[in-house]
């Protein structure tokens, strides 16, 4: 991880659905512009209480037995970004907003289900922008990334709060470019686990940029990941008191699964593309451009 601390200066927020999504989808680029001196908060939707679980020990605190996840999971989301070197806070508090299920499910219905945010989840995440004014806001793109109604939900309020405030530099999506997933998936995987089909792990032909791990920034993604034991098994021979059952997966990365089993690798790349915002140049880095733009007012100045 770089030792510069060049970055002092800019403030970047990633809006996530569920606790593990920020250190699945953008952990390794919190943990670089953290590392590099970058104030960097993590906003999560949801408690993520519809969430299966790996491992029998917390089996029963799925939803639909003990209902007690979300609880849970704060306790996996707090030691995840403490290992990334971030702040966290969940959108209106923890517990305001629902996880909805996947699309198509009876969850869909629960009043409190992200889903049916409406206005009030815009007005919540703006007055975030409002009080941070940040230069750099990670998110997903339109699809949410793999069509989780969630994820969507998430990009919608985070451009409509940018667009109501004004006050945030740039948007980018994380995304993982299908070329590098598949060329680094697991030769072998560990057994009870899964290679994914041609084309089945959601992934696109393109980026505009991305973020190189270094060693010590690639750790800490892995380890955040490995910090949400009942959502994510990290497949490098490591067990756990919540995953007591240890895996490993032999490729040119570190591998993991989550609750289908389904083998997936942990990039040495981060990719991203453009959202909103200022214009980024193809490779630059995240917040490349940047600079001075604390108390311009007004989207479109930007």
């Amino acid at each position: 991880m770089s030792t510069r601390r060049d970055l002092a200066e800019y403030r970047v927020i990633a809006v996530h659905a569920h606790p593990d999504d920020e250190s699945i989808s953008t952990g390794g680029a919190l943990a670089h512009l953290a590392a590099r001196g970058a104030d960097v908060e993590v906003v999560t939707c949801t408690l993520g209480e519809e969430g299966e679980v790996i491992g029998e020990k917390y089996a029963s605190l799925i939803a639909w037995d003990a209902d007690q996840l979300g609880g849970f999971r704060i306790g996996e989301l707090t030691r995840a970004c403490e290992v990334l070197g971030v702040r966290q806070r969940f959108l209106g508090g923890a517990g305001r907003y629902r996880d909805s299920g996947m699309a198509g499910a009876k969850t869909n219905d629960h009043p409190r289900a992200f889903v049916n945010s409406g206005e009030q989840a815009v007005a919540d995440l703006a007055a975030i922008f409002e009080e941070v004014s940040p230069h750099l806001v990670l998110t997903y793109g339109p699809d949410g990334g793999y069509g989780h109604p969630d994820h969507i939900r998430a990009h919608q309020i985070t451009h409509a709060a940018a667009e109501r405030t004004g006050n945030v530099g740039r948007i980018l999506w994380a995304v993982r470019l299908r070329e590098e997933l598949e060329a680094n998936l697991p030769a072998e995987v560990p057994q009870g686990w899964t290679r994914p089909a041609p084309g089945e792990l959601d992934a696109v032909g393109h980026c505009d940029t991305w973020v190189e791990l270094d060693d010590l920034a690639y750790t800490a993604k892995v380890e955040a990941m490995r910090a949400h034991a009942t959502q994510v098994w990290i497949g490098d021979g490591l067990a756990s008191e919540t995953n007591p059952h240890a895996a490993r997966a032999a490729g040119p990365v570190t591998a993991y699964a989550l609750s289908n089993l389904v083998a997936q690798a942990v990039l040495r790349r981060e990719h991203y593309q453009f959202g909103a915002g200022v214009p980024i140049e193809h490779g630059a880095d995240l917040l490349s451009g940047l600079s001075g733009l604390s108390g311009l007012s007004g989207w479109g100045a930007l």
